[in-house]
C-alpha cells in the first residue's frame, strides 16, 4: 500500500470511529503510525474512554432528581481526568477529583432542556481530544389537581370521587389507578371509603401532587340523652329515656361505655380492658344496642378517654409510668380537681390503642356513634406537666392526630366519632390542648360542653350566664361555629338538663335548644348526671 492510499484508509476508518459513539461514552483515535521494514504503513486505535455517571442521554429530571443530581466522569486513564473541562449550557461547572472519578458540582438547574460536555485539553496529534456530552431536560413542575366534593348516602355507601389532574400521566385513587382521560379528568367509585381518600397525580418525569377529598357523610338528626352503664341496669332510669324516645321526643341514647373511674361497662374483649380489670360487664351492649334500634333510635357508646384513674394505677403499679401524666420531677401530676393517677398520658402509645381499641370494638358492636370524653389534658399549668413521648409535637396536634387515628378504624365499620369539648376551648384552645380547628378537621362531630352554670360572668360579655341560657348558649356556639366553617364536621352541642345554682326547669332547657337551633344546630346532647330528663322541655320530632 502506497503512503498516499494508507492516508486516506486511515481517515476513513477514523471518520468511522466517530460515528460509532454510542452507550458508553467512547471516542476512538485513529492514529498512523510506520512499520516494518517494507515501508509499510498500518493504523493502530487508541481509544481513551470518558463515562458520566449519573445521568443518562436525553434524561428528565423531575423535582426530587434535579434536587439530589450527582454527577461523575471516569475515565479508562485516569490521568485525563485532571485535564478535563466541563460545561453546562457553554458555562465552565465546578469540579472535584476524588480517586478515580471527576464530580461534577452544577448550579441549581433551572427548568428546561440542558447540554452537559465533557472534553479533554488537546494533544499533538489530530483528533486525540477525548470529549462526549449529554443532553437532558428539567420538568419540576407537578400536575395541578384539582379535587370534587364528595358526599356519600351513609357510612357504608360508596363514594364518587371525581376531579382533573392537569399535565398527569397517571392517577391512583386510594391506592389504584383509574382511568385518565385526554383532557385531564378522572372519575371513580370507591367502595366502603376511609374518612379522607388518598388521590395522587403523576406526570412522565415522576413528579407527584397529592390530595384528599373527604367522604362526606352528613350525621343524621340527633336528639339524645346521657345514661351511665349502671343506669341503664335501673328499670326506672333506663325506661324513662325509652319512653321519651317513644313519644318521639328524643331519637337517641348516649350509653357510657368508658366512663371517668376507667370501668367498661359491658364485658369487653380488649385484652388491656380485662387485664388491668376494667371490663365490668354491667351491661349486655349487644342487647342494649338491640333494644334501642328496635325503637328506631341510636346509640351513641361514650368512651371517656384520658381521664383514667383505673388505667393509670395499674400502670403505675406495673412500672409503665409513661402512660401516666408526670410532674417535671417524674411523680404523678395530681393538679387539677381530679387528684394524682387520675389522667393518664395522651402521648403514651399503650394508652392511644387502649381507647382506640375500645371505640372499634364498639364500632363492630353495632354502636352508631363513637363519643369521646375527657380528650385533653389535665387542667393546670403546662410547665407542670410532662407528658413523657410527646416529643416537639403540641398537646393540641397529638391529641387531635390521636382522634384522627380512631376516626380510621370506627368509619370502616359504620361508627361516626364525636368529640366532646370544653365550651372555653374555642376561646383558649391551649388551655386544656383542645384545638377546636385541628379536631374539627379529624371528627365527624364536635360535642361543646356549653353548660350555663359552667360559664364565668362575662363570658361572651353575659353578665351572669347560668340565669341566662339562650344569651350564652347562643353566643357560644356562634363562636364554635366560626371556629369548624371549612371543615365539614358538626357541632351538636351538649345542654344543660339539670340544676346548678340555679334552678333548671322546662322553660330553660328549652330556652338552651332555641338557642342552638337559632344557630342552626338542631341535633344536641342532653345531660343530667341522675338520668332525670325533663319531657315537657322537649318538642316532639317530625
Amino acid at each position: 500500500m502506497s503512503p498516499a492510499s494508507a492516508s486516506r484508509a486511515a481517515a476513513t476508518r477514523k471518520r468511522s470511529f466517530l460515528r460509532t459513539r454510542k452507550g458508553r461514552v467512547a471516542l476512538a483515535v485513529g492514529v498512523v503510525v510506520a512499520c516494518g521494514a517494507a515501508g509499510a504503513f498500518t493504523v493502530q486505535a487508541l481509544t481513551p474512554e470518558l463515562t458520566v455517571r449519573g445521568l443518562g442521554t436525553d434524561s428528565v429530571l423531575n423535582a426530587a432528581h434535579a434536587k439530589n443530581l450527582a454527577m461523575s466522569v471516569t475515565a479508562d486513564d485516569t490521568a485525563l481526568l485532571r485535564k478535563l473541562k466541563v460545561t453546562l449550557d457553554g458555562r465552565p461547572v465546578p469540579t472535584r477529583l476524588v480517586g478515580n472519578r471527576l464530580e461534577i458540582q452544577p448550579p441549581r438547574l433551572s427548568e428546561g432542556r440542558h447540554r452537559l460536555s465533557v472534553e479533554g485539553a488537546g494533544g499533538s496529534i489530530p483528533f486525540t481530544s477525548p470529549r462526549t456530552s449529554r443532553t437532558f431536560t428539567v420538568d419540576t413542575t407537578p400536575p395541578t389537581l384539582r379535587l370534587a366534593r364528595a358526599e356519600a348516602k351513609s357510612l357504608h355507601a360508596p363514594v364518587t370521587v371525581r376531579g382533573t389532574a392537569k399535565g398527569a400521566s397517571k392517577v391512583e385513587v386510594d391506592g389504584h389507578e383509574v382511568k385518565l382521560d385526554s383532557d385531564g379528568s378522572f372519575s371513580t367509585i370507591v367502595d366502603n371509603p376511609p374518612p379522607r381518600v388518598t388521590v395522587t397525580a403523576t406526570d412522565q418525569a415522576g413528579n407527584t401532587t397529592t390530595g384528599d377529598v373527604h367522604a362526606v357523610v352528613r350525621h343524621p338528626l340527633m336528639r339524645a340523652a346521657h345514661l351511665t352503664a349502671i343506669g341503664w341496669t335501673s328499670n326506672e332510669l333506663r325506661e324513662g329515656v325509652l319512653e321519651l324516645i317513644r313519644q318521639k321526643k328524643l331519637n337517641a341514647v348516649e350509653l357510657d361505655i368508658k366512663d371517668e373511674d376507667g370501668e367498661v361497662g359491658y364485658a369487653s374483649q380488649v385484652p388491656l380492658a380485662r387485664q388491668i380489670g376494667a371490663a365490668k360487664g354491667y351491661y349486655d351492649a349487644r342487647k342494649a344496642i338491640q333494644e334501642i334500634h328496635k325503637l328506631g333510635a341510636q346509640v351513641i357508646g361514650r368512651i371517656v378517654a384520658f381521664r383514667d384513674p383505673l388505667l393509670a394505677n395499674a400502670a403505675w403499679r406495673t412500672n409503665h409510668r409513661s402512660a401516666v401524666v408526670q410532674t417535671p420531677g417524674g411523680e404523678p401530676y395530681g393538679g387539677g380537681n381530679y387528684g394524682s393517677l387520675a389522667f393518664t398520658n395522651f402521648a403514651d402509645p399503650t394508652v392511644r390503642k387502649y381507647n382506640i381499641d375500645l371505640a372499634s370494638e364498639a364500632a363492630s358492636l353495632g354502636f352508631d356513634d363513637v363519643l369521646y370524653d375527657y380528650v385533653r389534658r389535665p387542667d393546670g399549668a403546662l410547665s407542670g406537666m410532662n407528658f413523657v413521648g410527646l416529643g416537639t409535637t403540641t398537646p393540641e396536634k397529638s391529641i387531635a392526630d390521636f382522634v384522627a387515628e380512631t376516626r380510621a378504624v370506627v368509619r370502616p365499620k359504620g361508627a361516626f366519632l364525636g368529640v366532646s369539648v370544653f365550651g372555653v376551648a374555642a376561646t383558649r384552645p391551649r388551655e386544656i390542648a383542645q384545638d377546636i380547628g385541628l379536631l374539627a378537621q379529624q371528627a365527624d362531630y364536635i360535642a361543646p360542653m356549653v353548660y350555663p352554670s359552667h360559664w364565668g360572668p362575662g363570658e361572651y360579655k353575659v353578665a351572669s350566664p347560668n340565669s341566662q341560657p339562650y344569651e350564652i348558649v347562643q353566643r357560644s356556639l356562634a363562636d364554635f361555629a366560626r371556629k369548624t366553617q371549612g371543615s365539614e364536621s358538626m357541632v351538636i352541642p351538649w345542654l344543660q338538663d339539670f340544676s346548678l345554682g340555679v334552678h333548671y326547669g322546662p322553660e330553660e332547657v328549652k330556652a338552651e335548644i332555641r338557642a342552638a337551633a337559632d344557630d342552626g344546630m338542631h341535633s344536641f346532647l342532653l345531660w343530667n348526671a341522675g338520668a332525670k330528663y325533663q319531657g315537657d322541655a322537649l318538642a316532639v320530632i317530625h
